[in-house]
């Protein structure tokens, strides 16, 4: 039998946003499906229903995929789109795969002969370079770095290096509640010539995008505690 299709949907980066930031295309596809692979279900179930609106959420299977899902969990979801059934990969923002649990989905749907196709949505991080002024050519996400105030500094200086030496972008990111520490210490640790941009919020209502030297920021940090972000050092 032919394999399913493994659908990449992308989901809103802030609350209410939908008819701005997501085309039509995912609504409609959402609607055709019965079974989907989600990084939590709760969010899972409020963004299906908000989009689709026809979908009965009883009648739905849905498997949660996590960071903490074993590759016999990722086998097991992906039995029945071996066995012919589409299914779509949900994250809890954004883009599947990008930062997010639904790589290995994709991952293994390769290795299985599953076609995967991605479809258009909103992703934090290239929103941020897009709107950085950075070097869009050349750019590396790193993801968290460490909780460690010592190895944290020393990611931080490590990251600031890399951008001077090779004019590459780097981008990171932080828990939201984490996030003045970490611009506490991006003021104090590297270069005062050092552009950094923040990107908070990004498409809400309060979002906030500015690039400026560290030189620039001290003493006017904005407070983003709490609001998703994303980070990026350059030249």
């Amino acid at each position: 039998m032919k394999p399913g299709i493994l659908y990449l949907i992308p989901t809103v980066l802030a609350d209410d946003t939908a008819a701005q930031v997501l085309p039509a295309q995912i609504a409609a596809r959402v609607a055709t499906l019965s079974y989907f692979l989600v990084e939590n279900a709760r969010t899972a179930r409020r963004f299906i229903k908000s989009v689709a609106p026809t979908q009965v959420i009883e009648e739905l299977r849905l498997a949660v995929i996590d960071k903490d899902s074993t590759p016999a969990d990722i086998s097991a979801a992906l039995k029945q789109v071996q066995a012919g059934l589409d299914a779509g990969v949900l994250s809890e923002a954004g883009c599947p795969g990008i930062a997010d649990p639904g790589a290995e989905l994709a991952r293994a749907a390769h290795q299985l002969g599953i076609r995967v196709v991605p479809l258009v949505g909103p992703s934090s991080l290239l929103l941020a370079l897009m709107a950085s002024g950075m070097n869009g050519q050349s750019f590396t996400f790193h993801g968290y770095l460490p909780i460690e105030k010592p190895k944290r500094i020393a990611a931080l200086k490590n990251l600031e290096r890399l951008a001077l030496t090779q004019n590459q972008t780097q981008l990171f990111i932080e828990t939201p509640y984490r996030n003045m520490q970490m611009l506490e210490d991006l003021v104090t640790q590297l270069q005062p010539s050092t552009r950094l941009c923040i990107a908070a919020s990004l498409t809400a209502e309060n979002e906030f995008v500015q690039t400026n030297t560290l030189a620039a920021w001290k003493g006017n940090l904005p407070d983003i505690h709490k609001q998703p972000a994303v980070f990026l050092i350059g030249r």
